[in-house]
This record gives structure tokens, C-alpha cells and sequence, in this order.
């Protein structure tokens, strides 16, 4: 994509057209937004074959929640609102699955940022020991190209909010990457 402004236009443009019902809109909107759900979704903990049930399930939830969308507001926050919600809901059922399992000889699971391969250049890898706030914030600021409040609206939060879960994510990045973190701002 392009402009951020000129997209987003195109988005509300296709969102409007889908919620009257447009199959072609719904196509075209598919193959604008999958591709940064998906990245979303995969970095996320999940490996691709969950990524992907997870987008799908995303398209689903989109479908029954589309008459909320408004036509005044941006499209993107919306959409990760929606992929947000999906991806907390196979957390929760993740957990409840793994409450009731037995797991015998389990090890505790390290954080990946004790781990020296965390010094990857890869940026899922970079970031896959952040805790999954902070990880949501850098995915969508980064990888997304989303605004510090258009990523407020996506997690019902503030704006402040979102600065301070960045600024902990920059942080933690920069001790694990072995840089102090009084110089680097």
C-alpha cells in the first residue's frame, strides 16, 4: 500500500461497499488486510497452521460484527480490534486446554530474553520474549504502520498507555540486544 491516508480512504470506501452487502468488496478487502492480520497472528506465539485458523476465525467474527463498523472512523484499528479479541480467545481456550492436561517431567518454560540465540536479526524472534502487550504494540507500530492512536482504539486503551507499553518493549529489547538503555532513546 501506499499514502496512509489515501489507503485508509480506499479501505472505508470497501468496508462501506462490504457492509452493503458487495461480494466484490469482500474479496478486495481479503486481500488488502489478510496479509497484515496474518503477520499479526504469527507473531503471536502461534506457528502458521494456527495463524491461519486464526484469520480465518478473524474473517468470521468481521462478517457478523460488520454493521459496527462506522464509516467515520478508520478501518485498520477496527480490523485489529477484531483480530485482537480472536487472538485473546484461543489464548484463553489455549490455557484452559493446557489446565486440564497433566503434563509429566514438564520444564518451566524459559523467557526467550534469558536465551542468547534472542540475538537473532529477525524481528519475530527479536520479539517473541516480550510479553504479548508489548509485543502487540511494537507489531502494530512497526509492522503495521499504525498511529499511537489508532493503536489506542485497537486495544481499548490510551494513548499514554500505549507510549509506556512501547517504551517497556524498547527496553527490554535494548538489554537483550546487550545495549544500555540510558543511551539509546
Amino acid at each position: 500500500m501506499g499514502d496512509g491516508q489515501a489507503d485508509d480512504l480506499e479501505l472505508r470506501k470497501l468496508m462501506t461497499r462490504y457492509q452493503r452487502a458487495d461480494p466484490s468488496a469482500l474479496d478486495e478487502l481479503v486481500r488488502a488486510v489478510s496479509p497484515p492480520l496474518l503477520r499479526y497472528f504469527s507473531s503471536s506465539r502461534f506457528d502458521r497452521n494456527e495463524a491461519e485458523d486464526l484469520l480465518q476465525n478473524c474473517w468470521l467474527r468481521i462478517h457478523r460484527s460488520r454493521d459496527t463498523y462506522r464509516a467515520s472512523e478508520p478501518v485498520m484499528p477496527w480490523m485489529y480490534a477484531v483480530a485482537r479479541h480472536t487472538r485473546l480467545d484461543a489464548y484463553r481456550k489455549r490455557r484452559r486446554l493446557a489446565a486440564r492436561e497433566v503434563l509429566v517431567g514438564a520444564v518451566p518454560e524459559v523467557l526467550q530474553a534469558d536465551n542468547p540465540d534472542v540475538h537473532a536479526d529477525n524481528f519475530e524472534s527479536m520479539i517473541s520474549g516480550l510479553p504479548d502487550a508489548q509485543r502487540e504494540v511494537l507489531i502494530m507500530l512497526k509492522v503495521s504502520g499504525m498511529s499511537l492512536e489508532e493503536i489506542a482504539r485497537a486495544t481499548a486503551s490510551t494513548v499514554g498507555a500505549v507510549k509506556q507499553k512501547a517504551r517497556r518493549a524498547y527496553a527490554t529489547l535494548r538489554q537483550v540486544l546487550g545495549k544500555d538503555s540510558g543511551n539509546a532513546r
